[in-house]
């Protein structure tokens, strides 16, 4: 097999990012040095392409930047830092470590990501190597969390089917552990590790088995899905695994391939994807599966280009069954027919849940992912007495919301406990906002182009009474609304999404499939509030009016010919 590792597509030159990984020593660089710079509170641009392998990049305060410049003062500069939980399960010891860690060296607040992660904000420069010292502490980690690597591997986190989700979710830890990158260099920077060699003796030299000495391209997504519930929405994965339970045992997975929801407003050439299923396998060939087909998009992606680096653009350019084939070349065996299954949702059950081993499990409603204390709210303080006395642990699902998992004994207190401090299972809520994501955006996020986090809550409250009027206040929809069309909420999968254009102003994209298996499509392009609202009432109140019985919105907004349905991402623009 030829290692095509270091060569773009048509032998293209490779990509200023590419020289900087291969310069890098493995991931080293200068973060070092870097790091013990007290003049200023930025790093170098190359050295903060490196930091996101180490799990953080930097941001600065966009609230700030107009002020600090008249005070000639450089930019707020800060890191968000992201820590790993593999399926998204940590214990109270865990919990309370992000919690002190984040009041100790970031903004006071958590956020719960929309792949099972942890982010903090506000952390500077000089508190990087402490916290990530008392993450590591903890048995949590920040590496590989960003970066041209697999990502965080999602696992369903379904409370109701225990016994399966315990066998999905060591399948799911597995995979992660094997795709980690090998280099030493995080340990050595951030963890005081000795060296393990010179790097000025050319005679010896690390190696990286999967990654090779430039990486991947582009960053790597895997999900593991367990039907009926498709909440890691699998075919937005770049890898994507459908767990499938026959007799309440798990026999394996069907795999699906280049899924991928980030594109570019006005480059045609790049567009949101949709997973394709290929086949299935067992439990024991997932990860075998895993990292060969991670090594065909480290030989085959494309290093000239970023933007059509992902593993989506490397199978749409050569075609589904090359791909097959090359993995079946590489595997030495075929993956059997896929097999049946079906998804019926892809929301989080809120309240209190029994699960099949005998234990409750209570899902928080957590707006947009953002735990913090408020006047009236203290989420942050009352999570962290729960952790205090619970013997569970902390289940961060894919739609931004929390179960405090595996409750026995202390359900009594705990229960006291969500009670006193008034945690919210969201059921007092209009099922629409149960089922919204946002991302971050602005103040931090140096691509978000319009706000998404901070703007959302505020458009549903005026949502709201149009859903009440028409009567779908318990509907099921699904909405998501992120700042830039990189599309970390994976808005291209929402019935309704909002995506920012510019300050103020969306692009509207509606006919996105209930259970994830289709993308929505443009419906209006750069508007404001006013007319989000008066669109969505009409659209709304017909869909009241006008639905099949059974008929979800984003099936209705296609036979009602608002848009066309769109199965394949290369048709998205069109």
């Amino acid at each position: 097999m030829t290692d095509r590792s270091l060569l773009p597509p048509k032998d293209a030159p490779i990509s200023d990012v590419e020289h900087i990984k291969l310069r890098s020593n493995y991931l080293r660089g200068s973060l070092e040095e870097t790091l013990q710079d007290r003049i200023t509170g930025s790093i170098p641009e190359d050295d903060n392409r490196l930091m996101k392998h180490h799990g953080s990049y930097m941001q600065d305060d966009r609230d700030l930047r107009n002020e600090r410049a008249k005070q000639k003062l450089e930019p707020a500069y800060q890191f968000m830092l992201r820590v790993r939980a593999a399926g998204g399960i940590v214990t109270p010891e865990q919990w309370l470590m992000m919690d002190s860690v984040s009041q100790k060296y970031a903004n006071g607040t958590i956020r719960l990501t929309t792949r099972q992660s942890f982010q903090l904000h506000g952390v500077i420069k000089w508190n990087m190597k402490k916290t990530i010292q008392e993450v590591n502490a903890s048995m949590l980690s920040t590496l590989a969390a960003c970066g041209d690597v697999n990502r965080n591997v999602m696992c369903n986190p379904n409370p109701y089917e225990s016994d399966v989700h315990g066998d999905v979710y060591e399948w799911a830890s597995r995979v992660s552990d094997h795709l980690d990158p090998q280099t030493r260099a995080y340990h050595e920077i951030w963890l005081d590790e000795e060296k393990v060699f010179d790097s000025r003796d050319l005679t010896e030299e690390e190696i990286e088995p999967i990654y090779g000495k430039a990486y991947l391209p582009r960053k790597f997504k895997i999900g593991i899905a367990v039907p009926p519930n498709n909440d890691v929405d699998v075919f937005s994965q770049d890898l994507g695994f459908i767990a499938i339970v026959e007799e309440g045992k798990l026999k394996g997975f069907n795999v699906a391939v280049g899924g991928g929801m980030g594109m570019t407003h006005g480059d045609t050439k790049t567009y949101p994807q949709l997973g394709r299923v290929i086949g299935f396998c067992t439990p024991e060939q997932m990860i075998d599966v895993a990292e060969k087909t991670v090594m065909i998009q480290r030989d085959y992606g494309d290093r000239a280009v970023r933007k059509h680096a992902r593993f989506k653009y490397t199978i749409d350019d050569r075609g589904l069954e090359w791909f097959v084939n090359e993995l079946t070349e590489r595997l030495g065996w075929q993956l059997q027919a896929a097999r049946p299954y079906e998804f019926t949702s892809r929301g989080d059950r809120y309240g209190w849940v029994k699960g099949s081993n005998g234990k409750w499990h209570y899902t928080l409603f957590i707006s947009n992912g953002r735990v913090k204390d408020e006047d009236g709210y203290l989420l942050m303080t009352g999570l962290r007495e729960i952790a205090k006395v619970h013997t569970g642990d902390f289940r961060l699902t894919a739609n931004q919301n929390l179960i405090i998992g595996n409750v026995s004994t202390q359900k009594k207190n705990i229960d006291a406990l969500i009670k006193q401090y008034s945690l919210t299972d969201g059921k007092h809520y209009s099922a629409l906002r149960r089922n919204s994501m946002a991302c971050v955006a602005l103040p931090t996020c140096g691509l978000a182009m319009a706000e998404s986090e901070r703007y959302l809550p505020d458009l549903l409250d005026q949502i709201d009474p149009i859903l009440a009027q028409a009567g779908l206040s318990e509907e099921d929809i699904v909405i998501r609304m992120t700042g830039c069309p990189n599309g970390c909420a994976r808005p291209a999968l929402a019935e309704l999404s909002f995506i920012g254009k510019a300050p103020g102003k969306y692009n509207m994209y509606l006919g996105g499939g209930f259970d994830g298996s289709r993308l929505n499509k443009l419906y209006k392009e750069n508007i404001g509030e006013a007319e989000i609202l008066e669109d969505l009432s009409v659209i709304l109140n017909r869909y009241a009016a006008e639905r099949q019985p059974g008929e979800h919105f984003g099936d209705f907004t296609i036979r009602a010919g608002y848009v066309q349905a769109v199965h394949d991402g290369q048709e998205f623009h069109a």
